[in-house]
């Protein structure tokens, strides 16, 4: 009876086993990484380096639905560095941010305003609706930039009437497409705000990049809000994570319902250690991605293409249609290149670990397309100075001309 049970575990033995490497891992690794350096996709697509990694796997082996401690060190650093009581680590910038208008709205009706190109709006898979059965109010921006107290103001709901859904949180981007709003904006939103009792948000994924460009320190940034959101894999190129910050008791019940939508983590100290290491290392890189940014912006408006967007941190938004190009053209011959391009459209996305070639031969490649449309007859048309341009972030390529 024994030997049958051992046979049969055996068996299962060998059809759990699994292998997932490659056949050279090493060299598929080291292909990949050069394929990031040349990726103007996202930054979510920065990898981890060995420096990293060797730092990560000497945190603690806690259990973070307990207690871990190195998530805790990493959440009570990130508490003091943004001004607030207590953190809370989550595996992403969306439930980030997901779990704190959850936890800041108590009892619909109520609804949410943002800016109607914002993340919480357009890219989490309408989960505040679903989430938090709250309305959203997105607005347009009369400057075609950044959200003012005008703005917010015209479109806050203060009312008793049965027929709206009163505005209990008003959140924030910054950056925004890769544009910064200004602090004083920011305050003056915030006051107004607070004196009608309505909780601030900030989705600062991106936050690190505003402080790394105007110098104004991460506290500051943040004091105008009641929670805000920072994201460990987007910019500073940590492989996973994010934090919420804002008060001891908005905190407790974040964790509450991090726990209620299936996020509370086991062993996270090796991803804390990736958080660590890459605000200690990545942080002091993020000037250089700006003015990489800023040379794509040059480099397109000498061509001749439109900038849509400019390059205020990590992103320039353009269009190529002045110099008779379009998006799919210029991302099919990226890809025939010796060394390939990777590109999603009119956004281009910079990130710590784009490599200056690869702006270099993006720019050669636009201008060499831009001379063959000349020589088959294309005038390049002027381009004329626009406002209130809007940006969808995931452009589609139009399909290949049979």
């Amino acid at each position: 009876m024994a030997s049958n049970i051992d046979a049969a575990r055996a068996k299962i033995a060998e059809q759990v086993k699994i292998d997932i490497l490659s056949k050279d891992p090493v060299k598929d690794n080291e292909l990949k990484c050069k394929e990031i350096g040349r990726t103007f996709i996202s930054d979510t697509i920065t990898v981890p380096t060995k420096e990293m990694y060797q730092y990560a796997v000497l945190s603690t082996l806690g259990d973070d639905v307990y207690h871990e401690p190195s998530t805790a060190a990493l959440e009570a650093h990130l508490a003091q560095l943004l001004g607030k009581e207590a953190a809370l680590f989550v595996a992403s910038g969306t439930a980030s941010n997901q779990i704190a208008l959850r936890s800041h709205l108590k009892q619909p009706p109520h609804s949410v305003l943002c800016d109607h190109r914002a993340h919480i709006y357009k890219y989490e898979a309408g989960g505040v609706g679903f989430h938090s059965q709250a309305a959203v109010t997105p607005v347009i921006p009369a400057n075609g930039h950044h959200l003012t107290l005008s703005d917010v103001e015209a479109n806050t709901i203060i009312s008793s009437d049965v027929h709206f859904a009163p505005t209990e949180v008003i959140a924030l981007e910054n950056t925004l497409n890769g544009t910064i709003i200004p602090q004083d904006e920011v305050i003056a939103i915030s006051d107004f705000a607070h004196s009608n009792n309505i909780k601030m948000h900030l989705d600062g994924a991106r936050l690190w990049h505003v402080a790394a460009e105007t110098g104004v320190s991460l506290k500051e940034l943040s004091d105008p809000f009641d929670s805000v959101s920072v994201c460990f894999s987007k910019g500073l190129g940590a492989p996973i994570g994010s934090c919420l910050v804002g008060s001891k008791e908005l905190i407790k019940k974040a964790r509450w319902f991090r726990k209620l939508f299936g996020g509370g983590m086991r062993q996270t100290g090796v991803l804390a250690g990736c958080a660590a290491y890459a605000l200690s290392h990545n942080f002091p890189l993020l000037p250089r991605v700006h003015e990489l940014t800023r040379k794509l912006e040059t480099g397109l408006e000498k061509i001749g293409a439109e900038i849509t967007s400019r390059a205020e941190t990590c992103m320039v938004f353009y269009d190529p249609s002045p110099i008779g190009v379009d998006y799919g053209e210029i991302a099919d011959r990226a890809s025939l290149l010796p060394e390939p391009l990777f590109l999603g459209g009119s956004r281009l996305v910079v990130h710590i670990q784009t490599t200056e070639q690869a702006i270099d031969d993006f720019l050669s490649l636009v201008a060499q397309l831009a001379e063959e449309k000349k020589k088959a007859g294309f005038v390049p048309q002027p381009v004329e100075k626009k406002t209130g341009r809007y940006h969808d972030v995931y452009v589609r390529r139009p399909p290949k001309q049979a």
